[in-house]
């Protein structure tokens, strides 16, 4: 019988140049096994779906290796990303979401898992996705302050969550107005939000809240019960980053992703109010199908402890996030964790539904008071009829005195529902 062992595919031992090689030995206590030799590309297709066994946040739904057969199954697919991308779509499917009978990333788009996914480091050793994020920008950020007869509200439009040293000073200056002007509702408008960098997100939610939420839950990550029970072996063979992608000691040697708390009690995030801002009461957030990620996080851990109304369309529905593992050239994001606010509620898969349906417009002027979104969210701050869960019923705004203090109001930019930005998980903490 051929001897079995666990595939390491490290960058460092795969970037040999031969096509065929010879693994190591086998560590003690390691379990799950595939053969000993084989191509460059089959020992990653085995990698895909041994670390999905560990790592993958509906892994008890996955067969066995041998049931699986990765080499079998995909080794004449090419070119070679092809067969790994259909590997990962197919371990994809495997799970079932009880309230519906489909798989949870049941596809968006044809062949493409909603939620897991991998792609191609380029030299830099980032991948196309995590280059965007990093690019991302605070150039489409949008305020006003609106009196509204004796309403004072806060107005933010947000196309994306930059990270957090590129838009913070920006987020201090407007969340400032809003507490000189003591504001009791805030507009936060992620229609066109994709999601960007968990901190910024968190940061933005700091600065809504008051300092009484100081100490209480924001939101908690769980991952699968093998990886809270310190059981992802396979980990080993991942090296360890803090947030600036430094290596780490561990002991006497480099850190790796085995070396990870994993449980729920690590991976929770408590609020700790930032800025001056202490009046709201009301959280009115406009959403569309491109409202995902961070975006939803933001709402879902604000949704305990705040009156929050959601007026549009309903979110793209994303509550996991990932870490990416290196296999060969390749990243691959595996959805690893679900993200639980205060109450334990994550269940938002095929999306958040409004409050109050609107049609968003693709070319409104963002800001405008008569602007459908912000138009609806300012009858509901004051007590005007509105109709939940339908098509809103538009009501005039001239009676009312209002008085907008202007900044740009530039029209919103068509988005790439292929681009939502996944939450990728950065700060770790070592056992």
């Amino acid at each position: 019988m051929q001897r079995y062992q666990m595939v390491i595919c490290q960058l460092s031992i795969i970037t040999m140049l031969f096509i065929s090689c010879q693994k190591e030995e086998p560590a003690p206590g390691d379990e799950i096994l595939s053969p000993l030799t084989g191509t460059r590309m089959e020992f990653t297709l085995d990698s895909i779906f041994l670390y999905a066994k560990q790592v993958y946040l509906w892994n008890d739904a996955l067969p066995s290796y041998d049931e699986f057969a990765p080499r079998t199954r995909y080794g004449a697919i090419d070119p070679e990303i092809a067969a790994y991308r259909t590997e990962l779509y197919d371990i994809s499917q495997m799970n079932r979401n009880p309230n519906t009978g489909d798989s949870y990333e049941l596809p968006v788009y044809a062949g493409s898992p909603k939620y897991s996914y991998l792609e191609q480091r380029t030299t830099s050793g980032r991948t196309a996705k995590m280059t965007a994020i990093s690019g991302m920008s605070s150039d489409l950020i949008v305020y006003k302050l609106i009196e509204d007869d004796d309403k004072k509200i806060g107005y933010i439009y947000l196309a994306s969550f930059p990270s957090l040293g590129v838009i913070k000073e920006q987020l201090d200056a407007i969340f400032n107005s809003f507490a000189k002007a003591e504001v009791t509702d805030v507009v936060v408008d992620l229609r066109s939000n994709r999601g960007g960098y968990v901190e910024t997100a968190a940061y933005l939610a700091n600065l809504i809240v008051s300092s009484d939420l100081t100490g209480k839950v924001m939101y908690s990550e769980q991952f699968n019960s093998l990886m809270q029970a310190g059981g992802a072996t396979l980990l080993k063979n991942q090296l360890y980053r803090d947030a600036n992608g430094n290596t780490v000691l561990y002991g006497n040697r480099l850190a790796t992703m085995a070396d990870i708390d994993f449980s729920k009690k690590a991976n929770t995030v408590l609020f700790k109010k930032e800025g001056s801002l202490e009046t709201v009461k009301e959280i009115y957030f406009i959403t569309s199908g491109n409202t995902a990620s961070a975006s939803e996080l933001l709402i879902s851990s604000t949704k305990p402890y705040v009156s929050v109304k959601l007026i549009g369309e309903k979110t793209y529905g994303k509550p996991v996030g990932f870490f990416g593992i290196h296999i060969d050239a390749y990243t691959i994001y595996l959805s690893s964790f679900t993200i639980q606010n205060a109450v334990g509620w994550y269940d938002y898969y095929d999306g958040m539904p409004p409050d109050v349906n609107v049609v968003l417009s693709g070319q409104a002027s963002l800001g405008d008071p008569e602007e459908k979104g912000l138009h609806t969210a300012l009858n509901l701050i004051k007590g005007e009829s509105v109709l939940l869960n339908s098509s809103n019923r538009k009501t005039s705004l001239s009676a009312r005195k209002i008085a907008v203090q202007e900044r740009v109001t530039p029209k919103i930019q068509n988005v790439s529902a292929n681009d939502y930005i996944p939450i990728c998980k950065q700060d770790f903490k070592l056992k």
